[in-house]
Protein backbone atom coordinates (compact mmCIF):
# COMPACT_ATOMS: atom_id res chain seq x y z
CA UNK A 1 0.00 0.00 0.00
CA UNK A 2 1.32 3.44 -0.94
CA UNK A 3 2.31 5.80 1.85
CA UNK A 4 -0.21 8.66 1.93
CA UNK A 5 0.05 12.20 3.29
CA UNK A 6 -1.44 11.41 6.69
CA UNK A 7 0.99 8.56 7.26
CA UNK A 8 3.89 10.77 6.15
CA UNK A 9 2.81 13.52 8.54
CA UNK A 10 2.49 11.16 11.48
CA UNK A 11 5.80 9.43 10.70
CA UNK A 12 7.49 12.84 10.52
CA UNK A 13 6.19 13.80 13.95
CA UNK A 14 7.31 10.52 15.50
CA UNK A 15 10.79 10.80 13.98
CA UNK A 16 11.29 14.42 15.06
CA UNK A 17 10.40 13.55 18.62
CA UNK A 18 12.73 10.51 18.58
CA UNK A 19 15.67 12.57 17.30
CA UNK A 20 15.11 15.34 19.85
CA UNK A 21 14.94 12.90 22.75
CA UNK A 22 18.10 11.13 21.56
CA UNK A 23 19.83 14.52 21.62
CA UNK A 24 18.56 15.11 25.17
CA UNK A 25 16.85 18.42 24.38
CA UNK A 26 13.58 19.79 25.72
CA UNK A 27 11.01 21.24 23.34
CA UNK A 28 11.94 24.73 24.47
CA UNK A 29 15.67 24.16 24.00
CA UNK A 30 15.30 22.59 20.56
CA UNK A 31 12.90 25.26 19.37
CA UNK A 32 15.20 28.07 20.52
CA UNK A 33 18.06 26.66 18.46
CA UNK A 34 16.13 26.91 15.19
CA UNK A 35 13.91 29.89 15.92
CA UNK A 36 10.54 28.21 16.44
CA UNK A 37 8.36 28.33 19.52
CA UNK A 38 7.90 25.48 21.97
CA UNK A 39 4.22 25.31 20.94
CA UNK A 40 5.10 25.04 17.25
CA UNK A 41 7.63 22.28 17.81
CA UNK A 42 5.16 20.44 20.01
CA UNK A 43 2.61 20.62 17.17
CA UNK A 44 5.20 19.24 14.76
CA UNK A 45 5.86 16.28 17.03
CA UNK A 46 2.23 15.56 17.84
CA UNK A 47 1.51 15.21 14.11
CA UNK A 48 -0.96 18.08 13.93
CA UNK A 49 -1.27 20.53 11.06
CA UNK A 50 1.24 21.53 8.43
CA UNK A 51 5.01 21.79 8.81
CA UNK A 52 7.63 23.98 7.13
CA UNK A 53 10.33 21.87 5.55
CA UNK A 54 13.15 24.40 6.20
CA UNK A 55 12.40 24.11 9.93
CA UNK A 56 12.55 20.32 9.65
CA UNK A 57 15.89 20.60 7.84
CA UNK A 58 17.26 22.88 10.57
CA UNK A 59 16.01 20.62 13.36
CA UNK A 60 17.63 17.58 11.79
CA UNK A 61 20.96 19.41 11.60
CA UNK A 62 20.69 20.43 15.27
CA UNK A 63 19.82 16.87 16.24
CA UNK A 64 22.84 15.46 14.41
CA UNK A 65 20.78 13.36 12.00
CA UNK A 66 22.61 11.76 9.09
CA UNK A 67 22.28 13.41 5.69
CA UNK A 68 20.22 10.46 4.50
CA UNK A 69 17.76 10.72 7.38
CA UNK A 70 17.60 14.53 7.15
CA UNK A 71 16.74 14.42 3.44
CA UNK A 72 14.16 11.70 4.05
CA UNK A 73 12.42 13.79 6.73
CA UNK A 74 12.49 16.90 4.54
CA UNK A 75 10.73 14.87 1.82
CA UNK A 76 8.16 13.73 4.37
CA UNK A 77 7.55 17.38 5.32
CA UNK A 78 7.12 18.40 1.67
CA UNK A 79 4.66 15.59 1.04
CA UNK A 80 2.60 15.92 4.21
CA UNK A 81 -0.35 17.80 2.76
CA UNK A 82 -3.65 16.11 3.50
CA UNK A 83 -5.87 15.98 0.41
CA UNK A 84 -8.37 13.16 0.82
CA UNK A 85 -11.30 12.22 -1.42
CA UNK A 86 -13.76 13.70 1.08
CA UNK A 87 -12.41 17.22 0.42
CA UNK A 88 -14.30 17.24 -2.89
CA UNK A 89 -17.72 16.53 -1.39
CA UNK A 90 -20.36 19.17 -2.05
CA UNK A 91 -21.49 19.17 1.58
CA UNK A 92 -18.97 19.51 4.40
CA UNK A 93 -18.28 16.56 6.65
CA UNK A 94 -18.53 16.80 10.44
CA UNK A 95 -15.24 17.88 11.99
CA UNK A 96 -15.29 14.77 14.17
CA UNK A 97 -14.96 12.59 11.05
CA UNK A 98 -11.89 14.31 9.59
CA UNK A 99 -9.30 12.31 11.48
CA UNK A 100 -11.08 8.99 10.99
CA UNK A 101 -11.26 9.50 7.24
CA UNK A 102 -7.65 10.62 6.92
CA UNK A 103 -6.38 7.68 8.96
CA UNK A 104 -8.62 5.09 7.34
CA UNK A 105 -7.58 6.22 3.87
CA UNK A 106 -4.08 4.90 4.59
CA UNK A 107 -4.44 1.97 6.98
CA UNK A 108 -2.88 -1.42 6.35
CA UNK A 109 -5.32 -3.14 8.71
CA UNK A 110 -8.34 -2.43 10.90
CA UNK A 111 -9.31 -4.47 13.95
CA UNK A 112 -12.95 -3.87 14.89
CA UNK A 113 -14.89 -4.86 17.96
CA UNK A 114 -18.59 -4.09 17.45
CA UNK A 115 -21.06 -4.56 20.27
CA UNK A 116 -24.06 -2.53 19.05
CA UNK A 117 -24.14 -2.49 15.25
CA UNK A 118 -22.45 -4.19 12.30
CA UNK A 119 -19.18 -2.28 11.59
CA UNK A 120 -19.67 0.61 9.18
CA UNK A 121 -17.36 -0.82 6.52
CA UNK A 122 -19.60 -3.90 6.30
CA UNK A 123 -23.00 -2.20 6.34
CA UNK A 124 -25.55 -2.12 3.54
CA UNK A 125 -26.97 1.25 2.59
CA UNK A 126 -30.42 0.49 4.03
CA UNK A 127 -28.91 -0.69 7.32
CA UNK A 128 -26.68 2.41 7.54
CA UNK A 129 -29.68 4.67 6.92
CA UNK A 130 -31.59 2.99 9.74
CA UNK A 131 -28.63 3.42 12.09
CA UNK A 132 -28.33 7.14 11.34
CA UNK A 133 -32.08 7.72 11.67
CA UNK A 134 -31.95 6.14 15.13
CA UNK A 135 -29.37 8.67 16.36
CA UNK A 136 -30.15 10.57 19.53
CA UNK A 137 -29.69 13.78 17.52
CA UNK A 138 -32.56 14.03 15.05
CA UNK A 139 -31.44 15.44 11.71
CA UNK A 140 -33.00 16.17 8.31
CA UNK A 141 -33.23 13.35 5.79
CA UNK A 142 -30.77 15.17 3.52
CA UNK A 143 -28.17 15.01 6.28
CA UNK A 144 -28.86 11.31 6.85
CA UNK A 145 -28.27 10.64 3.15
CA UNK A 146 -25.07 12.71 3.18
CA UNK A 147 -23.65 10.74 6.11
CA UNK A 148 -24.61 7.43 4.48
CA UNK A 149 -23.00 8.55 1.21
CA UNK A 150 -19.76 9.07 3.13
CA UNK A 151 -20.04 5.62 4.71
CA UNK A 152 -20.62 3.99 1.32
CA UNK A 153 -17.64 5.87 -0.12
CA UNK A 154 -15.46 4.65 2.77
CA UNK A 155 -16.29 1.08 1.81
CA UNK A 156 -14.46 1.46 -1.50
CA UNK A 157 -11.22 0.73 0.33
CA UNK A 158 -12.38 -2.92 0.45
CA UNK A 159 -12.17 -3.00 -3.35
CA UNK A 160 -8.70 -1.50 -3.69
CA UNK A 161 -5.98 -3.37 -5.52
CA UNK A 162 -4.07 -3.68 -2.25
CA UNK A 163 -6.79 -3.43 0.42
CA UNK A 164 -6.19 -3.36 4.17
CA UNK A 165 -7.08 -6.44 6.20
CA UNK A 166 -10.32 -5.93 8.08
CA UNK A 167 -10.76 -8.18 11.13
CA UNK A 168 -14.11 -7.84 12.88
CA UNK A 169 -15.23 -9.40 16.14
CA UNK A 170 -18.97 -8.75 16.28
CA UNK A 171 -21.03 -9.33 19.40
CA UNK A 172 -23.96 -11.67 18.92
CA UNK A 173 -26.22 -8.84 20.10
CA UNK A 174 -25.33 -6.82 16.98
CA UNK A 175 -26.11 -9.82 14.78
CA UNK A 176 -29.49 -10.37 16.43
CA UNK A 177 -30.55 -6.72 16.81
CA UNK A 178 -33.15 -6.03 14.11
CA UNK A 179 -32.16 -2.70 12.57
CA UNK A 180 -34.49 -1.22 9.95
CA UNK A 181 -36.93 -4.12 9.99
CA UNK A 182 -36.67 -7.81 9.11
CA UNK A 183 -36.05 -7.30 5.38
CA UNK A 184 -33.23 -4.79 5.94
CA UNK A 185 -31.66 -6.98 8.60
CA UNK A 186 -31.87 -10.11 6.48
CA UNK A 187 -30.17 -8.30 3.60
CA UNK A 188 -27.49 -7.02 5.98
CA UNK A 189 -26.66 -10.48 7.29
CA UNK A 190 -26.44 -11.89 3.76
CA UNK A 191 -24.13 -9.01 2.84
CA UNK A 192 -21.99 -9.75 5.90
CA UNK A 193 -21.67 -13.37 4.82
CA UNK A 194 -20.63 -12.32 1.31
CA UNK A 195 -17.96 -9.91 2.57
CA UNK A 196 -16.59 -12.47 5.02
CA UNK A 197 -15.68 -14.63 2.01
CA UNK A 198 -13.20 -11.98 0.83
CA UNK A 199 -9.59 -12.94 1.60
CA UNK A 200 -8.92 -9.62 3.36
CA UNK A 201 -12.08 -9.62 5.52
CA UNK A 202 -12.29 -11.78 8.64
CA UNK A 203 -15.50 -11.99 10.68
CA UNK A 204 -15.90 -13.66 14.05
CA UNK A 205 -18.96 -13.64 16.29
CA UNK A 206 -18.61 -13.22 20.04
CA UNK A 207 -21.49 -15.38 21.34
CA UNK A 208 -23.68 -14.68 24.32
CA UNK A 209 -22.32 -17.87 25.88
CA UNK A 210 -18.93 -16.16 26.32
CA UNK A 211 -20.39 -14.18 29.20
CA UNK A 212 -18.15 -11.42 30.57
CA UNK A 213 -15.35 -10.53 28.15
CA UNK A 214 -12.37 -8.29 27.52
CA UNK A 215 -14.16 -5.28 26.02
CA UNK A 216 -17.29 -4.71 28.06
CA UNK A 217 -16.63 -0.95 27.77
CA UNK A 218 -17.95 -0.78 24.20
CA UNK A 219 -17.04 -0.77 20.51
CA UNK A 220 -13.60 0.24 19.28
CA UNK A 221 -11.32 0.09 16.23
CA UNK A 222 -7.54 -0.29 16.12
CA UNK A 223 -6.42 1.50 12.94
CA UNK A 224 -3.15 -0.07 11.87
CA UNK A 225 -0.50 2.20 10.36
CA UNK A 226 2.54 1.39 8.26
CA UNK A 227 4.45 0.76 11.51
CA UNK A 228 3.12 -0.11 15.01
CA UNK A 229 3.95 3.32 16.44
CA UNK A 230 1.55 4.86 13.92
CA UNK A 231 -1.43 2.83 15.14
CA UNK A 232 -4.43 4.71 16.53
CA UNK A 233 -7.39 3.49 18.58
CA UNK A 234 -10.85 4.89 17.92
CA UNK A 235 -13.46 4.39 20.64
CA UNK A 236 -17.15 5.04 20.08
CA UNK A 237 -18.72 7.54 22.46
CA UNK A 238 -22.08 9.28 22.39
CA UNK A 239 -21.99 12.08 19.84
CA UNK A 240 -18.72 11.13 18.14
CA UNK A 241 -15.58 9.25 19.03
CA UNK A 242 -12.33 9.38 20.95
CA UNK A 243 -8.89 8.82 19.41
CA UNK A 244 -5.97 7.46 21.44
CA UNK A 245 -2.36 6.84 20.43
CA UNK A 246 -0.28 6.74 23.62
CA UNK A 247 1.73 3.49 23.80
CA UNK A 248 -0.01 2.30 26.95
CA UNK A 249 -3.44 2.98 25.41
CA UNK A 250 -2.56 1.15 22.21
CA UNK A 251 -1.22 -1.83 24.12
CA UNK A 252 -4.37 -2.09 26.24
CA UNK A 253 -6.68 -2.18 23.21
CA UNK A 254 -4.41 -4.47 21.19
CA UNK A 255 -4.44 -6.91 24.10
CA UNK A 256 -8.23 -6.60 24.47
CA UNK A 257 -8.67 -7.43 20.78
CA UNK A 258 -6.42 -10.47 21.10
CA UNK A 259 -8.57 -11.71 23.96
CA UNK A 260 -11.75 -11.04 21.99
CA UNK A 261 -10.44 -13.03 19.02
CA UNK A 262 -9.66 -15.91 21.35
CA UNK A 263 -13.08 -15.75 23.04
CA UNK A 264 -15.06 -15.48 19.80
CA UNK A 265 -16.28 -18.37 17.68
CA UNK A 266 -13.94 -19.65 14.99
CA UNK A 267 -14.55 -18.57 11.39
CA UNK A 268 -16.63 -21.57 10.38
CA UNK A 269 -18.79 -21.48 13.51
CA UNK A 270 -19.24 -17.71 13.13
CA UNK A 271 -20.42 -18.12 9.52
CA UNK A 272 -22.82 -20.86 10.59
CA UNK A 273 -24.34 -18.71 13.34
CA UNK A 274 -24.73 -15.69 11.03
CA UNK A 275 -26.44 -17.88 8.43
CA UNK A 276 -28.78 -19.37 11.02
CA UNK A 277 -29.78 -15.97 12.37
CA UNK A 278 -30.30 -14.63 8.84
CA UNK A 279 -32.78 -17.44 8.24
CA UNK A 280 -34.65 -16.43 11.38
CA UNK A 281 -34.83 -12.74 10.38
Amino acid sequence: MAVGPTTRRRQLGADLRRLRELKGLTLEEAGARVGVSKATLSRYETKEGSVKWPAVDALCREYGASDEERLALVELAKGAKIQGWWRSLADPIPESMNLMLTLEDEVVREDHYACMYIPGLLQTRAYAEAVHRASEMRCPEREVQHMVDIRMKRQELLQREDPPHIWCVIDEAAIRRTVGGHEVMSEQLRHLQTLSDLPHVTVQVLPFSTGAHAAAVGSFVVLGGQTPELDVVYVDILGGGLFMEKPEELERYRLAFQYLRAQALDLESSATLIHRISQES
